[in-house]
């Protein structure tokens, strides 16, 4: 179930990245941390998401949640870039994370599965492909819901 706050918070939050040339991959508010833990990771899709762009979205997001009392309680917020582990979803992501074993879930059965696992070859504008134990799979992009980064250490 998704909290009630976070519709308006993600709102605001993409208003906040577009006007630093950001964009949001994940929001997410820990309601059950004492305090609530408000977790937004940014992406700069023009380069490395520097320090410097976590501190500028920190602040100007945290003054303008403040300021229009949103959260009505005390909280933290945290402001990061996606690391490893974290779903792959713009192009750029794409081709750094070549070769790299990854999770791809999807909506329906492809081929008797919904999870495959393999390391990543690329994606193109039909299908996300993957080398699953020598054997190339490409699979159909309208049925995947997250292509997530695998620990190669499990």
């Amino acid at each position: 179930m998704t909290h009630p706050l976070i519709a308006n918070i993600t709102e605001i939050a993409k208003s906040v990245a577009q006007e630093l040339n950001l964009e949001i991959v994940d929001l997410t508010f820990l309601t059950h941390k004492n305090p609530p833990i408000l977790r937004v990771y940014i992406n700069n899709p023009s380069g490395d998401t520097s320090l410097d762009n976590c501190e500028k979205m920190s602040c100007l997001l945290e003054e303008i949640l403040d300021a229009k009392d949103i959260i009505p309680s005390a909280y933290m917020l945290e402001i990061s870039s996606p690391g490893i582990g974290e779903n792959l979803t713009t192009d750029r992501e794409f081709i750094s994370f070549k070769g790299f074993p990854v999770m791809i879930e999807t909506t329906t059965e492809y081929k008797k599965r919904t999870q495959w696992q393999g390391n990543l070859q690329g994606r193109d504008e039909k299908a996300i492909h993957i080398n699953c134990k020598g054997k190339m799979v490409a699979i159909p992009r309208e049925i995947v819901i997250r292509v997530k980064l695998e620990n190669s250490e499990e």
